[in-house]
């Protein structure tokens, strides 16, 4: 997949900016497609010579003009026919923590568990900030009226995925945690250890 169905998809929401649908990006589509504003701006510019998507500019007083970027019936043709398209490869886990857990051993466990420690800061902070997307999406609704009631729910199920995502990887880092501390305490006769 590219990036072009990730913009398309962010555009459902309205119309916007560049800078604006990069906060959409960090704060609801980081979690399973990340970009940065230069990418994103690159792909508008593709979009917008394709068709898929038109631009207009707004002046600003004091500012510079702003252009904002808004699905055409053609992107939104393509983004409905690559939603109903059969998914290519499962999901793929390429992280570079990861490797470094896999080395760990012989690594001063000190250090190892200052990187688990970020790694779980990392993902409480971007829980945190998913939480309060949600009680926005919601905004004074149950789940469930909101799932029944609401025009679109393709935001909501994706933020519960990266909600999901980042309480399991606060979990796991809570037990390398756990374990790290257990095989800092030496064991005593019988397996038993000493405190």
């Amino acid at each position: 997949m590219s990036l072009k169905y990730a913009v398309l998809a962010a555009l459902l929401e309205g119309e916007a900016s560049g800078y604006e649908l990069s906060k959409v990006f960090d704060v609801s589509l980081a979690n399973f497609w990340p970009a940065t504003p230069q990418q994103l701006y690159r792909e508008l510019e593709r979009l917008a010579g394709d068709g898929l998507i038109e631009a207009r500019t707004v002046p600003q007083e004091r500012r510079p003009t702003k252009r904002l970027f808004t699905l055409t019936p053609a992107g939104r043709e393509r983004l409905s026919a690559f939603a109903a398209e059969p998914t290519r490869r499962p999901t793929a886990i390429r992280d570079e923590f990861l490797i470094k857990m896999q080395a760990m051993d012989g690594v001063d466990p000190a250090d190892v568990r200052t990187l688990v420690e970020e790694r779980r800061t990392w993902a409480l902070g971007k829980l945190a900030r998913y939480e309060r997307v949600r009680e926005r999406l919601l905004d004074g609704r149950t789940e469930e009226q909101h799932l029944r009631e609401s025009g679109r729910v393709g935001p909501y199920l994706t933020l519960l995925a990266g909600i999901t995502f980042e309480r399991e990887n606060a979990r796991w880092c809570e037990r390398v945690l756990a374990v790290l501390e257990e095989r800092r305490v030496p064991a005593g006769p019988a397996g038993q250890a000493r405190g």
